[in-house]
């Protein structure tokens, strides 16, 4: 690897010893190729799902949310603070936050066995499903580490929630990662300092180990 004579691009691979050689797999003829060196919307991106992470924009998406996912765990464990991993199929609506996307196996039993779904008093017989009950995937995962926070008094969570509104703004995801804090003997001043520490932290993390991606952006 050496330092590049070209334009727009640091290094390039040089071969000059003897009895060596670069072999190319799998080559792809440049017009067919749909990732050309100009920029790309969001939207065509979504398209190619298989390659969109060569894209420089989800290259760099990429790498400052592994940094900032690793700055998250590294704050919380320097400060004492245990990682609780709440479940993502529940039965409770915590905090009724919103739309919950529901979990069944009752339509795809019933089309397989070529049945009606099960049905008593006029409403779906969930006796006869997975978990014998209503389940659905977590708006949050509160609830749950609530019960640690109880036991262990410092504790989090960080994983996959799910909304279910059927809105298609930029507003709204159907899938994001939550960070949730909990925190026993502790008053409004202590939650606001370590949210306030908390951000900065991660701030810092992501200038000092991914400045380039974030003058990118």
């Amino acid at each position: 690897i050496v330092e590049s004579p070209g334009k727009n691009q640091a290094v390039e691979l040089l071969v000059k010893e003897p009895g060596t050689e670069v072999v190319l797999f799998g080559g792809v003829d440049a017009k067919d190729y749909p990732l050309s060196k100009k920029g790309h919307s969001h939207e065509f991106l979504r398209q190619i799902a298989h390659l969109r992470p060569r894209s420089n924009l989800i290259g760099s998406v990429a790498r400052v949310r592994a940094a900032l996912a690793q700055a998250t765990h590294e704050f919380f464990r320097s400060n004492g603070f245990l990682y609780v991993h709440t479940p993502l199929i529940t039965a409770a609506d915590c905090e009724g936050a919103g739309e919950m996307f529901q979990v069944t196996t009752m339509m795809m039993d019933a089309e397989k066995d070529g049945k009606p779904l099960p049905m008593v008093g006029g409403k779906f017989d969930y006796s006869k499903d997975f978990f014998q009950k209503p389940a659905f995937l977590t708006v949050s995962g509160q609830l749950s580490v609530e019960n640690y926070c109880c036991a262990l008094s410092k504790v989090y969570t960080f994983g996959p929630t799910f909304r279910a509104e059927n809105s298609h703004t930029s507003r709204h995801l159907a899938e994001f990662w939550m960070i949730e804090p909990e925190l026993a003997f502790a008053d409004i001043f202590d939650d606001m300092t370590l949210a306030e520490d908390y951000l900065k932290y991660c701030v810092k993390y992501a200038m000092v180990h991914n400045r380039a991606d974030l003058e990118f952006f």
